[in-house]
């Protein structure tokens, strides 16, 4: 049982709400005419009386109550009558009204739970309101260029796409059909990572390689989503100017061009900013786009440990209730494969420590996914903050990092480390980078080339940490 002491327009909203919500609600008012209201409106028990005298309250059996609420516009009233309940009872939670200004000290000395300030709830209804209205706004805006999109949306992935960036471009091609047009997700590199692969073939998702696409302008409309800039960690030419960008890492804006723009550094996952979306829209969250959105987030945030935030545990409750957990299982416990073992062999056998810095050199692969997987692991061994896992795929040299150590941004680190030579970028706990080989003049030798990276690489990171030290 709740009571309610006092029950004027904020007292009746909260019997209401609780009534709604099957509680079995006493209320206690001082006016007759009002208690009467009350009783024809079906509340359970209304009583007549005063709500600061230990008589009444006794008798109502307030110290059963499992909380009381006491919400008149009379402070000194709210006062005296948390007072009597607290003489009452000791353990009862006890909600009550306070005056206009926040921190404010008429309840001081008074053991009660929760004061509310009506001026700082309708200033914080009014900050959500305004959020609201601008993510519709925005919307609006997402809509418009949709619907202009007679020969559909190419929508682009970053390049070897990882589980929020699947996620993610699946709920904007939810959308974009939603608004009238076709989607269709178009990915460079590989789709290599055990998991990442489990989640495409269990869905039954259809991505296209960009190599099989035969000309992007041919879509009325382009999106890049989980990056930002065409050609930076993403297959899109640099010649082509995407109209939408939806992404959650941290990018200088200036240097982007879309038309539509919604790029939030401050969240874990691209994933939270799509499943707000299709919330906002009404549009149906299905198991499977709950599933893919959920692992999105719980990927990018390392199980909700790293950079997550009220905004990605909001979209985790709207889609956790969604998803399918058994699917969910199959996706998160793939087989693994005979060259990440290999990978991971390698990366432990070649490891190179300096103070809390790991480094290590995997060799020549053909799966780059495989990089962060040995990062991840290696990430767990005792005295270790930072991992940097590198190899040489194809032209490039892949560089896959993790990070634990608070007083380091990694993203940021790579950045400065690689940014001029080639790619690089992320967050403060992970972070990835692309060289290309043409900076090692045409060396053929394997062994040569291998030891050529690995002072690159080792060099340059370090050099962007102004450290120095000796290898062990």
């Amino acid at each position: 049982m709740y009571a309610v002491l006092g029950c004027g327009t904020a007292g009746y909203l909260a019997a209401s709400k609780l009534q709604e919500q099957g509680k079995k609600v006493l209320i206690v008012d001082n006016d007759e005419k009002r208690v009467e209201s009350l009783k024809e409106r079906e509340f359970e028990r209304v009583i007549l009386g005063d709500i600061t005298d230990p008589s009444t309250l006794k008798e109502a059996g307030i110290e059963q109550a499992e909380a009381v609420l006491i919400l008149t516009t009379n402070v000194e009233l709210n006062r005296k009558a948390a007072e009597t309940v607290r003489r009452l009872s000791r353990d009862v939670p006890i909600i009550v009204r306070g005056g206009k200004e926040a921190g404010s000290k008429e309840f001081e000395g008074l053991d009660v739970d929760v004061v509310i300030n009506p001026t700082v709830v309708v200033a914080s209804v009014a900050i959500e309101s305004l959020y609201d209205l601008e993510l519709k706004k925005k919307l609006r805006n997402l809509r418009r260029i949709i619907e202009d999109a007679p020969k559909g949306v190419a929508i682009v992935t970053q390049d070897n796409p990882d589980p929020d960036a699947i996620a993610s471009a699946l709920s904007l091609k939810k959308i974009v059909e939603h608004f009238g047009s076709v989607g269709e997700i178009i990915y460079g590199g590989e789709i290599g990572h055990e998991e990442n692969r489990a989640l495409v073939n269990l869905l039954g998702l259809s991505l296209t390689p960009i190599s099989k696409v035969r000309d992007l302008r041919g879509y009325s409309k382009i999106a890049l989503v989980e990056a930002s800039i065409p050609g930076e960690n993403n297959s899109l030419p640099k010649s082509i100017t995407p109209d939408i960008v939806i992404d959650h890492h941290q990018v200088d804006e200036s240097k982007v061009k879309a038309e539509y723009k919604d790029i939030r550094p401050e969240v874990g996952a691209t994933s939270t900013i799509l499943t707000e979306y299709l919330v906002h829209l009404g549009i149906e969250i299905t198991p499977e786009i709950a599933t893919a959105l959920l692992y999105g987030i719980k990927t990018d945030t390392n199980d909700f440990t790293r950079g997550t935030t009220a905004q990605d545990l909001k979209a985790v409750a709207i889609l956790y209730p969604k998803a399918d957990h058994d699917l969910l299982m199959k996706i998160e416990t793939p087989v693994m494969s005979a060259e990440t073992l290999d990978v991971l062999s390698e990366a432990i056998r070649n490891r190179k420590i300096r103070g809390s810095f790991l480094l290590t050199n995997v060799g020549f692969i053909r799966d780059r996914d495989t990089l962060p997987q040995a990062a991840d692991h290696l990430l767990r061994l005792e005295g270790i903050s930072t991992v940097l896992v590198y190899g040489i795929g194809g032209d490039v040299i892949h560089i896959s990092g993790r990070n634990r150590d608070i007083r380091i941004n990694l993203g940021e680190v790579m950045q400065k480390a690689f940014g001029n030579i080639g790619s690089a970028g992320g967050h403060a706990t992970a972070a990835a980078a692309k060289i290309p080989l043409g900076l090692f003049g045409g060396v053929k030798d394997k062994a040569s080339l291998l030891k050529l990276a690995e002072e690159a690489v080792t060099d340059r990171f370090f050099k962007a940490l102004g450290i120095e030290g000796e290898e062990k």
